[in-house]
């Protein structure tokens, strides 16, 4: 069903894991949206390849206002984009998720864009007992991927004003297939080596709580805030997800052993123990906004995964390679001085046509 009123939309990131589900879902719906990426993970591709639309090449950092007239709203997925790939270089990563996010929201607001929908993340609760967080819990980063989006949250919100609208989206662990597929995520990850192994292998104790979410949960999710009227949105928190979807991550390594024919369960070696463990309550986002309500469950995405790899061809090399990891892609592009070490592409990948 198209929206009553068509948007121009800027999604930074488009062409990442995220953004490459949002785009089409936000053209399905009646919008325009247009990209903006430095085009890190191109060629990345999993299956088909991301949907071509009007885009900007530029790093979130150098956006000027003039790069932002004429929208109604910028979505802002761009990021460093998990923990162990904000440890590879923490003042890149406050760089770029935290003060890149508000310069970036600046800009925005200097153009006169209404709306700012920020991808936060659960990460910012950080270390937790069992008892379900709602949008009022207490951070507790123990990285600096979660440290970043506390910054980032804390300082839009002295942007919001009358005319700039930011929202937060704290998603959930997020899984499931998209043409720019991630398998360094826990059950993308899990899903990869039972079927390219026969074990799911788990690298921690597996003892941690996550909640998780597929990937078109939190795409929905990103364009119901987009779509909503203002007052239920304005300078609002919401933790992406279901509140039923929160899972010991050994336990989704039995519905993985469920779901892939023929998987055994294996710990390495090293497994230890994750600090990063928290429950979320969701309730908000689905009381406020019923059309980002997640229709997704593990298990179903799991199904949906084995579909996915068999049907590619998964297989190990791959699943361990640069292609489908954050953290390997990064390395290779600073071994290879495509890169320089605040991430920005470099004489050699340009002249390269990178």
């Amino acid at each position: 069903m198209e929206s009553l009123v068509s948007m121009r939309v800027l999604v930074t990131g488009h062409d990442g894991y995220i953004g490459t589900v949002l785009v089409p879902m936000l053209q399905q719906a009646g919008h325009t949206p247009v990209g903006l990426d430095t085009y890190l993970y191109g060629g990345c591709s999993f299956g088909e390849d991301a949907m071509a639309v009007e885009s900007i090449r530029s790093d979130v950092r150098d956006v000027r206002p003039d790069d932002l007239e004429g929208f109604d709203a910028v979505v802002h997925l761009a990021a460093i984009s998990n923990d162990p790939l904000g440890d590879l270089n923490p003042e890149c990563t406050y760089s770029i998720n935290h003060r890149g996010t508000v310069h970036l929201a600046a800009a925005a607001k200097a153009a006169g864009v209404a709306r700012f929908v920020f991808s936060s993340s659960c990460s910012l609760y950080g270390a937790h007992d069992d008892i379900p967080l709602d949008e009022h819990a207490d951070f507790r980063p123990v990285t600096p991927y979660g440290e970043s989006k506390v910054l980032a949250e804390r300082d839009l919100n002295l942007l919001a004003d009358d005319d700039f609208t930011p929202t937060y989206l704290r998603n959930a662990t997020v899984y499931g297939a998209s043409p720019r597929l991630r398998g360094d995520l826990v059950v993308n990850n899990l899903t990869g080596y039972a079927v390219t192994t026969g074990n799911v292998f788990l690298k921690s104790d597996g003892t941690s709580w996550r909640p998780l979410v597929h990937v078109a949960d939190v795409a929905r999710a990103f364009l119901a805030v987009v779509e909503a009227d203002r007052g239920l949105v304005h300078n609002q928190a919401f933790n992406v997800g279901s509140s039923a979807e929160n899972y010991r991550i050994r336990d989704v390594a039995e519905i993985v052993n469920d779901v892939v024919p023929g998987s055994t369960v294996a710990f390495a070696n090293d497994a230890f123990d994750d600090p990063r463990n928290y429950r979320v309550n969701c309730d908000k986002l689905t009381d406020t906004l019923p059309a980002a309500r997640s229709q997704w469950t593990v298990r179903r995405g799991v199904e949906e995964l084995l579909s996915a790899y068999l049907r590619e061809g998964l297989t190990l090399e791959q699943l361990e390679g640069s292609r489908f990891g954050r953290v390997r892609r990064v390395r290779e592009l600073l071994a290879s001085d495509r890169l320089d070490d605040d991430l920005r592409w470099t004489d050699v990948a340009r002249g390269a046509g990178q």
